[in-house]
């Protein structure tokens, strides 16, 4: 823990959300491409960007489900396939639909696979100094969309968009590559229940399904390993007199399949229970909804006042992308401070990056615009905060689940986000109003989570608790009294 080969896992993951993610973070010098070649409206072709990074999102819980029971090794060596053979899709793609299925779905849910697999390997090697290593690995995301805006832009110049989405697809591979020092410290859930099938199993490992034995009730032992539904066939042949009826039996057979549904979902509510999460849970999808929009406008947004012709050779996605790395290191390297509170530090960086946004349609020069967008970029650093958090939370036995629902929130912001701001240029041919209602949507989602995150609600709770214990002593005493 927190050594030796944990650096490893750190440099491993950070390769892999670099190469997964460095695409979709660059999307933005991708969208003014598509818009040439399909000749859709801005809010349509926007579902491509917002596709990715959402599904990458959306299906977290999935994603960290995957984790628990196949491990980080398999996940991320089957996200490499996924994300290279999006890529590469995309690149013979006809029509802006068949874009959205292979880029914004395929590759996303790749990237979704890499970023719960990467996350959850680097919180089992970290403790004292988790936060650092958070920081370090989804650092990764931003290094890849710095390199990977010039380098797209360079190659879309050399060989086209088909060529560049080729050659990323071909890059992307090497993901399998980075799976290879992943090593867990437990075996997974299906290798566990593998491993518990062979121990506690008698006989033979396949049973020729010739015909359906009947075995008498005396022998117990194999009776005792059959599953409930052939327990069920076999007792509606037999018709044993006494015997349970057989609607019964088909409704406990059901309960018995649906139970660890129920129980994952139970566990859901009782996460919503808690004031901090739910209100995280709002935040996110608030600033998903608002801050993502940047990354894939700003480049148009230059290019529709007239303040750019083309792509400039450090386009502002790659401004966004290194200020965004350095957020996530500063900002990890300063929740490790004792005296530092994670969820005010997230809520502050959260309303700093509202405050940007609102900034933009004022600021009406290119020098400005890249200003507003390495402050955008530096407080989106605050992606590396999330893990940190819900382990906080939770508790780092329910870091998979609860990441995963926040995750998913985060996800829904940012699919919807960047559609509803072409939409508002489409409608206003102008992207102001666009920005403020983004930016005001982050606003509200800091201060909710400021508000949550007050300690005076702890102490509140901490004095009823107090006076609930000092009635419940003054019944005893007035108990023995009486005795």
């Amino acid at each position: 823990m927190d050594g030796g080969w944990s650096w490893v896992i750190v440099l491993a993951s950070f390769m892999a959300q670099l190469l997964a993610f460095g695409s979709p973070q660059a999307v933005g010098v991708l969208y003014p491409e598509w818009l040439n070649a399909f000749h859709e409206g801005k809010g349509v072709t926007a579902w491509v960007g917002s596709m990715v990074s959402g599904v990458a999102l959306i299906a977290s819980p999935l994603c960290s489900a995957c984790v628990d029971n196949f491990g980080a090794r398999p996940v991320t060596i089957f996200s490499g396939v996924m994300v290279a053979g999006g890529l590469m899709l995309s690149a013979f793609a006809p029509n802006i639909s068949f874009l959205i299925f292979s880029y914004g779905i395929v590759v996303g849910m790749g990237c979704g696979l890499v970023y719960a697999a990467t996350l959850t390997i680097t919180c089992q090697y970290f403790e004292k100094r988790r936060g650092l290593a958070l920081g370090i690995v989804t650092t990764g995301t931003s290094v890849g969309g710095f390199l990977y805006a010039t380098a797209q832009n360079e190659l879309i110049e050399l060989f086209g968009l088909d060529g560049c989405l080729l050659i990323v697809g071909a890059l992307a591979l090497n993901l399998m590559a980075c799976a290879g020092p992943m090593r867990p410290l437990n075996l997974p859930g299906y290798y566990l229940k593998q491993k518990a099938a062979l121990v506690h199993k008698d006989g033979p490992l396949y049973d020729k399904p010739a015909a359906v034995i009947i075995v008498d009730s005396s022998t117990t032992d194999a009776s005792s390993h059959k599953s409930p539904v052939k327990e069920l066939l076999i007792s509606m042949e037999t018709g044993e007199p006494g015997a349970e009826p057989v609607c019964s039996q088909v409704v406990r057979v059901i309960k018995k399949r649906l139970r660890p549904h129920m129980d994952y979902l139970h566990t859901m509510a009782e996460y919503f229970q808690d004031r901090t999460f739910t209100a995280f849970c709002i935040s996110i999808f608030l600033f998903s909804l608002g801050a993502f929009p940047p990354v894939l406008f700003m480049e148009d947004v230059a290019q529709s006042e007239g303040l750019i012709e083309h792509v400039a050779l450090i386009p502002l996605v790659s401004i966004v992308a290194v200020a965004t790395g350095m957020g996530k290191l500063v900002l990890g390297a300063l929740v490790d401070v004792r005296w530092v509170s994670g969820l005010l530090l997230y809520a502050l960086t959260v309303m700093g990056s509202g405050v940007a946004l609102l900034l933009v349609p004022s600021w009406k020069s290119y020098l400005g615009l890249q200003v507003l967008s390495a402050a955008l970029g530096f407080f989106s650093g605050n992606w590396s905060l999330t893990s940190y958090i819900t382990t906080h939370i939770v508790g780092i036995e329910r870091l998979s689940q609860a990441h995963g629902v926040l995750m998913c929130f985060g996800g829904f912001g940012i699919m919807l986000g960047p559609p509803v701001v072409g939409w508002f240029f489409d409608w206003t041919q102008s992207y102001d109003l666009a920005f403020y209602f983004s930016g005001s949507c982050v606003v509200l989602g800091g201060i909710i989570l400021f508000l949550a995150a007050l300690p005076c609600w702890d102490r509140e709770k901490n004095a009823s608790a107090v006076d609930a214990e000092k009635q419940s002593a003054f019944d005893c005493d007035r108990v023995a009294s009486v005795a």
